[in-house]
């Protein structure tokens, strides 16, 4: 795979079914390298694979679909050079029809059951901000000219989105099949509000949001529920638990959410219920250290769907994503969609299941099944009880374009017996292979079974990849993630070279070519092993926390992750900081960073840039403009490919593939 191949990606995702199972759509989205920007489309298939994927929509970009319960109408979001919008068109076809008018786009929505109204969320600005100001002559105030903002807490920001207290997201409620009909705005205050999901009377709608008087010192978040036509909102939930993605069960009895324990350090996402009435306690169904249900690493709407019976969602599990129906009164789960692949997000209707797919060679296709014992489809079996079927084949352009290669699995054992999982992607050919080391962010995160584009440009440039999940990771349960707590760089690094180790016995591999890389909390212990350890011949640090004492102040999230993680004693801060030990550190370095990154502010790669240049070890600085911490996922295309091109040149420069 070359760095031009980007725009051969095809990445489906929101799969949305009618009402009897008989019709998916998707949105499909693109990266156009020649405009520089991305582009998605909506696609609309039968399930019982009779007619090919027809593209349905043809807007700039269309995404997140969603039949409504009577399968007559599409809603969806959609931008061109704006904000994204509501839509909504007749699953027949006909021209798309906007919903409402926001200047801050709309970031979510969900039918009511009765398919006429639609409850959405959208960031209201405060009066004079993000283009609403005028000055003296009825010009608009560019965003320069704005006065000044008056920050008092700690919740201000976010990486990727910006400025956040003077935007906050409420609930709206508009008649969907109505011309021109005014929203109802169901939430007000100073507060954040999200997730909307309409009880089965319809007349209510259950949303998430922070309202407790210590909101900004935690985080911590609630379940309420509001009239949909305006009014009190109740809280449901204890203000316990960091909250998300709340759905009714179908009689309206109680509502199921997942929640994690508000100190968030290597904890998985659990399963959790709680009576809709607000009546009694939260309770949950899962096993911390069995499941893990966080919607981050699906990447897509993943809702909870509730049936009288079980609720299906997504678990992580060693690199997996599966697809599970937990039953409610907590027996074992049924398993939809497993295997060493990820399911990225989903949809049931008609007894069908319909979820997009990925594996090591395909970045996502759509997969129905009508798991067994899933009762009759209306007016017919649109496919076979228990066997899939593969819907799309929409990663033929990038098969054609590229030499793809395998991911091996592998397994070591750290110093104290651990267990380390990982894989090696190899290049085609004969080896030995110069070796690049690879390290996820989080760290509570993971490497998976999918097609990751960064190895496989790697190993098309002919640098055997290793990739693993070290103790920290997320899928491997609560104890394995919650082990590097108070002691970054320890259990972890030790978990990664132990892995490199059991992957250079390999003849194939040259041990002494060997280049590490990773970033954001890959970029930390990248810094970290440079600075303990002399075996790479070079490293590329990137979007990378090197000095958690200032992280702590500059970060959006340095507040809460430095004590939560590193602990509150400032020598132990200290001493989990690579940059504490840059005198150590005689490995050429690249470092690449985003001038807009908020996540890891770029105060980070410059004192580690300046440390290393005083010592004169040989180090690079390259800087992105108007980037943020998702250059690597979202950035600029062109950028994507210009910072393949510098990774590329790097390691030509240092391990030299033969």
């Amino acid at each position: 795979m070359l760095p031009s191949d980007l725009s051969h990606l095809r990445t489906p995702s929101a799969p949305t079914l009618t009402p009897d199972g008989r019709l998916v759509a998707v949105a499909v989205g693109r990266i156009d390298l020649e405009a520089d920007e991305y582009r998605a489309d909506l696609w609309l298939m039968p399930t019982d694979g009779s007619a090919a994927p027809r593209r349905f929509t043809s807007g700039k970009r269309d995404v997140r679909p969603r039949f409504s319960p009577d399968g007559r109408w599409l809603a969806f979001l959609r931008a061109g050079d704006d904000k994204p919008q509501l839509h909504v068109m007749a699953t027949d076809g006909g021209e798309p029809r906007r919903v409402g008018e926001h200047p801050l786009g709309v970031e979510a929505f969900a039918w009511s059951p009765d398919s006429t109204r639609i409850a959405y969320v959208a960031r209201v600005p405060e009066e004079g901000r993000y283009g609403t100001g005028k000055d003296g002559t009825g010009k608009d105030v560019p965003p320069e000219k704005e006065p000044p903002r008056r920050i008092t807490g700690f919740q201000y920001r976010v990486d990727n989105l910006g400025f956040t207290f003077d935007r906050r997201p409420h609930v709206f409620v508009v008649d969907a099949l109505a011309e021109d009909a005014e929203p109802v705005q169901v939430t007000r205050g100073d507060y954040d509000h999200g997730e909307p999901a309409w009880s089965p009377d319809g007349a209510s709608v259950a949303f998430v949001s922070a309202r407790h008087d210590t909101r900004d010192e935690d985080a911590i978040s609630d379940v309420f529920v509001a009239p949909a036509a305006g009014g009190d909102a109740v809280r449901v939930t204890a203000t316990d638990l960091a909250v998300a993605r709340p759905a009714f069960s179908p009689d309206g009895s109680a509502i199921w959410f997942v929640a994690v324990e508000p100190d968030l350090a290597g904890r998985p996402t659990m399963l959790w219920s709680v009576p809709a009435d607000g009546s009694g306690k939260p309770e949950r169904l899962t096993d911390p250290e069995r499941y893990d249900h966080d919607p981050a690493f699906g990447g897509g709407v993943l809702p909870l769907l509730a049936d009288e019976d079980a609720v299906t969602t997504i678990t992580l599990d060693r690199g997996a994503i599966r697809l599970l129906r937990f039953p409610v009164d907590g027996g074992e789960p049924t398993e939809l969609l497993g295997g060493r692949r990820s399911v990225h997000d989903y949809a049931v209707a008609g007894g069908v299941v319909a979820a997009v797919v990925s594996h090591p060679l395909s970045a996502g296709e759509v997969v129905v099944v009508r798991p067994e014992g899933s009762g009759e489809p209306q007016g017919g079996a649109p496919v076979d009880r228990g066997r899939e079927r593969v819907l799309t084949d929409f990663g033929a352009p990038l098969a054609r374009s590229a030499s793809l290669r395998p991911m091996e699995e592998l397994e070591a054992t750290a110093p104290d017996g651990a267990k380390v999982h990982g894989w090696v992607l190899k290049p085609a050919g004969t080896g030995p292979f110069p070796v690049v080391l690879m390290v996820h962010g989080g760290p509570f995160a993971h490497y998976g079974w999918t097609l990751f584009d960064e190895a496989q440009v790697y190993a098309g440039a002919g640098y055997a990849v290793v990739m693993g999940n070290p103790r920290g990771s997320a899928g491997y349960g609560e104890s394995h993630g919650r082990s590097i707590v108070g002691d970054f760089g320890n259990l972890d690094s030790q978990d990664l070279l132990a892995l490199l180790d059991a992957a250079v016995a390999d003849p194939d591999l040259d041990g002494d070519r060997v280049g590490v890389m990773g970033g954001s909390y890959g970029g930390f212990m990248t810094s970290w092993l440079a600075s303990h350890t002399d075996r790479f011949r070079a490293g590329i640090s990137e979007r990378a926390c090197n000095a958690f004492d200032s992280f702590e102040g500059s970060s959006d999230i340095g507040w809460f992750f430095v004590p939560q993680y590193n602990g509150t004693d400032p020598e132990r801060v200290l001493a989990q900081s690579p940059l504490s030990y840059v005198d150590r550190i005689r490995t050429p370095m690249l470092l690449i960073h985003s001038e807009q990154d908020w996540r890891c502010p770029v105060e980070q790669v410059q004192r580690l840039f300046v440390a290393l240049k005083q010592r004169k070890v040989e180090v690079e600085l390259l800087l992105f403009p108007g980037e943020g911490h998702e250059l690597t996922r979202s950035g600029l295309p062109s950028h994507r490919v210009a910072r393949f091109e510098a990774v590329l040149d790097w390691w030509r420069r240092h391990l030299s593939p033969r």
